[in-house]
């Protein structure tokens, strides 16, 4: 800023002083603003929205890495599921499948090609008879040896229940309510009784951990099996007396066969006709309502193919008078305990009137050793069925039963008619 000076009275002894001049103040001019009321500042406002953005985007990462841990975890617990799950059918099948003897056995069988032994404790008695093994491989025979005659034996493949006899002896009619049958084998003179001859027998077993539930096997009149013998031999030949091994290899493949297993066991299974009976022994403690419901499964899989093959015609299944047949069978079984080991036939007789016994302990002694008659139905179309379920058609009671009466079948037809009946006698 240029100064100016002004001359003062010069004095004696005095010098120039300097005078700033004089500036005039002006006032401000008013600066009018928008309010804030209204408005805000644009640096906040640009702020504020790159902090919501960054807020979003934070807590759209915070989910992210919520979710995949939520999912790492779910991953995690399935896994660990699916891991008990699997704990714990193991441990089902190891405490009620597993037979160690039966490992054994199978062990050696592989190594000697010999049938499967039962357990060596399950060998020394049947039905309180010291059993005696004489023999080996194919030639092998097992006898129960006691009071009341030697006893022939079948192995079953389970320690469970190790033996069924060759024959047993069941009433000659189901009329007489009073006669009783002979569940275990027969010995001595049948007197009113007739014998049974074993046709074959297996294991059945449920769900995917192969749980046994019985041993089931099937007799045959003895005096019947040229009859048997001369009808298989004939649906597969219908001149010989006998079959060849590619003719047996035939007959096996019919007997498998679901649709024409079916076939030959109704016409096998027409009144009047063959005497035959299942022997079944619980391979572990159950009751009669759960032994009932596995045939009344049987008796509604065969209805419904027969129902099915007639596309949409009535059937014979279908009348009012069968439902109460199958209400008469369940009404049989009621209330009843089967302990393991114990027995139960089922009886068919040549009109296919069916027979219901009951062993509770065939090596036990008193009241418990008798043999109990539950009941009759006298509907053959019953008894037609609970056959069938075991022998023909899809899905049937127990595989392993029908593949051994299948290789019985297979074994009576490659021998001469009325061989076999000779051989028993």
């Amino acid at each position: 800023m240029a100064y100016t000076t002004r001359a003062a009275a010069r004095l004696p002894g005095t010098s120039r002083i300097i005078v700033k001049p004089r500036q005039s103040i002006a006032l401000p001019s008013q600066v009018r603003h928008a309010s804030t009321r209204y408005s805000c500042n644009l640096d906040d406002a640009g702020s504020r929205t790159s902090n919501a953005s960054t807020t979003r985007l934070n807590a759209r990462a915070n989910y992210l890495a919520w979710e995949e841990k939520r999912q790492y975890h779910l991953r995690r617990m399935r896994f660990a599921g699916m891991g008990l799950f699997m704990s714990i059918a193991a441990t089902f099948m190891l405490l009620y499948n597993i037979d160690l003897d039966k490992l054994e056995q199978s062990a050696a069988k592989k190594r000697a090609g010999q049938q499967l032994d039962a357990s060596s404790e399950a060998n020394e008695q049947f039905q309180g008879k010291k059993v005696h093994v004489i023999g080996a491989g194919e030639g092998k025979r097992i006898v129960a040896h006691g009071k009341g005659g030697d006893i022939e034996l079948i192995e079953t493949g389970t320690s469970s229940v190790p033996h069924f006899p060759r024959t047993i002896s069941l009433p000659v009619s189901s009329v007489d309510p009073s006669t009783q049958p002979a569940a275990g084998p027969a010995s001595g003179p049948i007197g009113a009784q007739e014998e049974y001859t074993l046709i074959g027998l297996g294991i059945r077993s449920v769900s995917f951990l192969s749980i046994q539930v019985y041993v089931v096997g099937m007799y045959i009149r003895s005096s019947d099996i040229s009859s048997l013998q001369e009808k298989l031999i004939h649906n597969v030949n219908g001149q010989a007396s006998t079959l060849i091994p590619s003719e047996k290899e035939k007959l096996r493949e019919v007997l498998l066969d679901p649709g024409q297993s079916r076939e030959i066991w109704n016409d096998l299974l027409q009144v009047p006709g063959l005497k035959t009976a299942w022997r079944i022994a619980p391979t572990r403690n159950t009751d009669f309502g759960h032994l009932r419901d596995g045939w009344i499964t049987g008796i509604s899989n065969r209805t419904r193919e027969a129902r099915s093959a007639a596309k949409g015609a009535e059937t014979e299944y279908d009348a009012e008078d069968f439902g109460k047949a199958v209400g008469d069978f369940k009404s049989i079984f009621t209330g009843g305990k089967a302990p393991k080991g114990s027995v139960m036939i089922l009886a068919r007789d040549t009109t296919g009137d069916l027979d219901v016994w009951f062993q509770a302990k065939p090596d036990g002694a008193g009241p418990e050793k008798a043999v109990q008659k539950l009941g009759t139905v006298t509907d053959e179309r019953i008894s037609r069925l609970i056959w069938l379920g075991y022998l023909g058609g899809e899905k049937v009671s127990s595989e392993a039963a029908r593949k051994g009466i299948v290789e019985g079948c297979v074994g009576f037809a490659s021998r001469p008619i009325g061989s076999v009946e000779t051989m028993v006698t």
